[in-house]
């Protein structure tokens, strides 16, 4: 799916040295410096600047550094996704995995779902959540993934074509560093976000985190409202990072070992559950059944 050899220059880039990547990689350095001949001349860029105090990345090699993990990564998901697509049977349900997109409530239910639907089997299909990945993959859900939970509104489920199971309305909680001062406490009231930077995700979308936007805006303008434009792990490390108080929901409590969930004196909420195919399959809509009825 991708140029081995993408491999060899990370490893070069991240040890700085033809010798260290070959000692790591357990071949010979001649053989290390032949693979990225081969890459850059394929490329047809220089990657590397070879200086007698050993080498740095050109430009062009901190474009592709930047690139390499995530294509490396993508290839690999592909190839999950095609032999998950190329094994589903009839009754399995391919649920959709990032770290924005938990799977692990349904793992909690499962041995309670299947006495429900005992033929029904469940697979796990990890996927990269970048915006157009992620929008991908909810517009054509059925195809190589069916269930993929996150929050969600209306106008989320109309943009992308898909199909929504409501189970629960999340309450909106704060993220905050472990080392920042707030972390001392068990939980917020709302003049406690005064003069902090309180990241919240852009304006459209999700109406409710918008009617929430301007209840900050009209009633505690001394909260500082920091836009950002899409939920991923990345945000997470940038809340953590600088220091900043962060938007969140329970169900994503995991995400970052450094980040404590506290819950704030609000009655703001927002809708999660299954996002799903607008026309699901038998097998997935009973699926869907089985989990509703629990959930109630």
């Amino acid at each position: 799916m991708y140029n081995p050899q993408l491999d060899t220059f990370i490893r070069v880039a991240e040890a700085g040295s033809f010798n260290k990547a070959a000692e790591e990689m357990y071949i010979s350095t001649p053989a290390v410096i032949k693979q990225i001949n081969l890459l850059e001349h394929s490329l047809d860029v220089k990657l590397f600047l070879r200086t007698h105090r050993g080498l740095a990345l050109t430009e062009a090699g901190k474009s592709l550094y930047g690139d390499a993990k995530h294509i490396i990564q993508y290839s690999h998901e592909a190839v999950v996704r095609a032999k998950n697509a190329m094994q589903t049977g009839d009754n399995v349900i391919r649920i959709g995995t990032s770290p924005m997109t938990p799977g692990q409530f349904l793992l909690e239910l499962w041995p309670r779902i299947q006495e429900r639907c005992p033929d029904i089997k469940f697979r796990l299909v990890p996927f990269e959540n970048t915006p157009q990945n992620a929008r991908d993959i909810l517009r054509n859900l059925g195809q190589n993934i069916d269930i993929v939970a996150g929050p969600f509104d209306q106008n989320f489920l109309e943009d992308r074509r898909c199909a929504g199971l409501e189970l629960l309305q999340a309450p909106i909680r704060c993220a905050v560093s472990i080392y920042h001062p707030l972390a001392a406490k068990t939980a917020l009231a709302v003049e406690d976000l005064y003069g902090e930077d309180f990241m919240l995700i852009r304006r459209g979308w999700n109406s409710y985190l918008d009617a929430m936007r301007d209840e900050l805006w009209q009633l505690h303008p001394n909260i500082h409202v920091v836009d950002f434009d899409f939920f991923s792990l990345d945000v997470f490390n940038r809340g953590e990072n600088s220091n900043s108080v962060m938007m969140t929901i329970d169900e994503w409590k995991g995400i970052h070992p450094l980040l404590k969930t506290l819950s704030v004196d609000w009655d703001h909420k927002i809708p999660f559950g299954l996002l799903h195919s607008p026309e699901p399959s038998p097998p997935v809509r009973q699926f869907l059944d089985a989990v509703q009825t629990l959930y109630r």
